[in-house]
């Protein structure tokens, strides 16, 4: 059996930082579902600064991150990667970066030249709720076996897809318009992720790029006591709105877990 080599990017922003999320966690959980197949070695990052050293030997990039992102000059060595048959696999807030201040207060994120090779760009979240996930493509491996819809617990995230023409859409929420408290989040001029009927964000997509291509999971959040953000939560987590110690959200899903597992086959050339 041929190994594959799969490259993990778990972190925050500053360096070293949890950036309000369990990175201990998520880089554990990551590392067990690669560890269960016994084709795939795996090497561990803590942002994308030695992209060009990891990326040659492998067949699957898979990021975890808050803040971290890759430069203009990584982004080239991501993107040829990509189109020269590797696969990436981008979780959660790997679709933000860079937030810049404003003199209105929040701050806003800048969109990159990564956010085109990823497909799409984060522009907020409401505050973390219990919400229903709909699969809307079984057809694809990354969804297979897992249910028409599922309910998990997690930051409801608002992503603009970049290229919706050639993107393939898995998995979607009826969320609604974002229900951000005043002074909550991210600034932002217009609701560019709410589909056209009003309620529906695209939660999971993929894409073909050159002979490779990316998947997008925007699911993910997860925290402890040391990496809590002390900002509210929706009435769907508890009536006090006070987001819990600790908050695994849908990590504590058998459908999160298969579409992990899905999307690493995936990854691997192995669905």
């Amino acid at each position: 059996m041929e190994a594959q080599r799969a490259h993990l990017i778990v972190g925050g922003f500053p360096l070293g930082s949890h950036a309000g999320h369990d990175m201990e966690y998520a880089r554990l959980r990551l590392l067990g579902l690669l560890s269960d197949r016994s084709d795939v070695y795996a090497t561990v990052s803590g942002d994308y600064a030695d992209l060009a050293r990891w990326l040659p030997a492998a067949q699957l990039l898979i990021t975890y991150v808050a803040g971290p992102y890759p430069n203009d000059e990584q982004n080239e060595v991501l993107r040829a990667w990509i189109e020269a048959g590797g696969r990436w696999l981008a979780m959660h807030g790997s679709s933000g970066g860079r937030a810049a201040r404003s003199k209105e207060g929040p701050r806003r994120m800048v969109k990159a030249g990564y956010h085109e090779t990823l497909g799409g760009f984060f522009i907020n979240h409401p505050p973390t709720r219990k919400f229903r996930v709909d699969v809307t493509d079984g057809e694809h491996g990354v969804t297979r076996g897992l249910p028409a819809s599922f309910e998990v617990v997690d930051e409801p995230y608002m992503v603009e897809l970049q290229a919706p023409e050639t993107t393939r859409v898995l998995l979607t929420a009826e969320l609604g318009p974002d229900t951000s408290p005043p002074g909550f989040g991210f600034a932002y001029d217009a609701d560019t992720a709410l589909l056209a009927d009003g309620k529906t964000r695209v939660i999971a997509y993929t894409r073909e790029l050159g002979r490779g291509g990316v998947t997008y999971i925007a699911l993910g959040h997860c925290h402890s006591a040391l990496s809590r953000n002390r900002t509210r939560v929706d009435a769907s987590v508890n009536a006090e709105g006070r987001s819990p110690a600790v908050l695994r959200g849908p990590w504590e899903t058998k459908a999160y877990e298969q579409l992990l597992r899905n999307a690493i086959a995936w990854g691997v050339g192995a669905d």
